[in-house]
């Protein structure tokens, strides 16, 4: 039997945290088994909601869309690096990630993940879980330069906090701007025992869309 690890976060609509001004999830049910004879519900969520990929074209006009990036891509070997050190509102540069343990396993077409613990904060009162560390733009270029085209993180982006300003999303632009890929909502990073796992990340595969919900399971 697998041993697999769940990285996804469930999508639970009396449970999860969204931007404010963003589309909330909504699941209602249309037929149940004992009027019905059987149980359907509608679902509307937005593109980036709960743990997510953002394709390209989220930030970028003429960006590939998630119907049409790769499938190869985020699904291999990943490598875990811990930064749980890190505080809220901490930058995490590229000095930082080549001192992490581990750093010198990052390879051309490996899959990214950064481990900053934040996750636990997920759905919690208050602001607490946008407050998280965030990315410089140099680790954007720096691992696009080094053939990594996929990271994933377990807070709600790599860029400083949605809810505050400036909101010019630099390790946005320049990742999804050299065609990486974009894991946000990421859990349960702290269960994987080893550096390098295997992991999947594919998406819903939604046609036109600038991003979508994952089911995220890694190998222990």
């Amino acid at each position: 039997m697998m041993d697999l690890v769940d990285l996804s976060h469930p999508l639970d609509p009396e449970r999860m945290s969204i931007p404010p001004g963003l589309p909330q999830l909504i699941s209602c049910p249309i037929a149940t088994v004992p009027k019905d004879g059987f149980s359907m519900h509608t679902v509307s969520f937005g593109s980036h909601t709960g743990t997510h990929i953002d394709a390209p074209s989220h930030f970028i006009a003429d960006g590939k869309s998630i119907d049409q990036i790769s499938l190869s891509a985020l699904v291999g070997v990943a490598l875990v690096l811990d930064f749980t050190h890190k505080g809220p509102k901490e930058v995490i540069t590229w000095v930082d990630i080549t001192q992490s343990p581990h750093a010198d396993k990052i390879e051309p077409g490996i899959i990214l993940l950064l481990h900053t613990g934040w996750s636990k904060y997920w759905a919690a009162t208050g602001q607490i879980y946008w407050d998280h560390p965030y990315l410089s733009l140099d680790v954007a270029e720096q691992l696009i330069a080094r053939g990594v085209s996929v990271i994933g993180v377990d807070c709600a982006s790599p860029d400083r906090s949605l809810l505050e300003p400036p909101w010019d999303f630099p390790f946005h632009r320049s990742f999804l701007g050299h065609g990486g890929l974009i894991v946000e909502n990421l859990t349960a990073l702290g269960e994987l025992q080893r550096p390098k796992v295997m992991v999947n990340l594919l998406p819903i595969n939604l046609v036109g869309c600038d991003g979508a919900p994952v089911r995220g399971i890694a190998w222990k």
